[in-house]
């Protein structure tokens, strides 16, 4: 089993608790998503994502998002050639893609830097991710 090792950004949230923030690389650009380890799966923003597809549709989704503060949200989904996480790739992976705007803008307001989405469940657990907040990094093993 090999393991990847991925530094992290711990994020003050100016009193209101802590965010772990991921580099990503998708599109071959980097972004940051926040590590949310409540969150069922991956999820990027409708409006980044869009700006960056090329040849890549996005797919409607029958699934009504829940835990982001509604449950009738428009959800899409799309296919990702490869999402790098540190040296970690995976291919053709499938991610909710969601607006995603409050989030950015509550980023925006605290000066922060600007997130592209979540890094959720999907990727953690079937890569038995361990998060060391001591030492700042994220483990992924294959």
């Amino acid at each position: 089993m090999s393991e990847t090792r991925v530094p992290l950004e711990l994020v003050n949230l100016h009193n209101d608790g802590f965010h772990l923030l991921v580099e990503v690389v998708v599109f071959g650009q980097s972004f940051h998503v926040v590590l949310d380890t409540g969150a069922s799966k991956t999820v990027f923003d409708k409006t980044i994502i869009e700006k960056h597809m090329k040849n890549t549709e996005l797919l409607s989704s029958e699934l009504l998002s829940t835990g982001l503060g509604t449950s009738n949200m428009e959800s899409h989904t799309i296919v990702l050639p490869v999402l790098q996480i540190g040296k970690f790739k995976l291919k053709n992976f499938e991610a909710a893609v969601l607006d995603l705007s409050m989030i950015s803008q509550a980023y925006s307001n605290l000066n922060l830097p600007p997130v592209i989405g979540v890094l959720g469940g999907d990727i953690l657990m079937p890569y038995q991710a361990i998060i060391n907040y001591k030492k700042l990094h994220l483990k992924l093993f294959r």
